[in-house]
């Protein structure tokens, strides 16, 4: 498929099949993750991998109650190293969140082209996840996703227009 395909189909998804994921395609999913760019290469990255049921019920409750996380077979928690990446990132933020941000959404398309769905989780309670996955202080938890094969195609949600959001030469 070709990248822009991928790209129009991948969706949020919100309901899931129980289906095992098939070890080889978890891996092309990681190994998507890993091959992102980051600032100065640092990668800035680790991701956990939660199959236990009880831990993914947890993770749920610790995202705003969002249970449908905890049915599909897999949650990936993406973390990041504060304090071991490229500092000076426009002069005004350090680059591990962009950085993790680019590896997940690479896994996320991944995903989208082994036919498994994902769901962006920004609302969660950092303390709660770190104190259920043992993750150390200085590290940070950016997001969540579930992954696994979507039991419904949820409806798409429209975009902006290229004319909104760009402009040439000129803010």
């Amino acid at each position: 498929m070709k990248v822009l395909d991928v790209i129009q189909k991948r969706q949020s998804v919100r309901k899931y099949k129980e289906d095992p994921i098939p070890e080889k395609a978890l891996m092309r999913v990681l190994e998507a993750a890993r091959l992102a760019p980051s600032g100065k290469n640092f990668q800035p990255w680790k991701f956990i991998i939660v199959k236990d049921k009880a831990l993914k019920e947890k993770l749920a409750q610790a995202s705003a109650g969002q249970f449908f996380m905890a049915e599909a077979p897999i949650i990936i928690v993406g973390c990041g190293f504060p304090d071991n990446c490229y500092a000076h990132m426009g002069r005004y933020m350090k680059s591990w969140s962009v950085d993790v941000t680019i590896a997940l959404e690479h896994l996320m398309l991944q995903a989208q082209e082994e036919g498994l769905g994902t769901c962006w989780i920004g609302s969660f309670e950092e303390e709660e996840v770190k104190a259920i996955l043992n993750i150390p202080e200085d590290v940070k938890v950016l997001a969540l996703t579930p992954l696994g094969y979507p039991d419904e195609i949820p409806r798409f949600r429209g975009r902006k227009s290229l004319d909104e959001i760009i402009s040439y030469d000129r803010y």
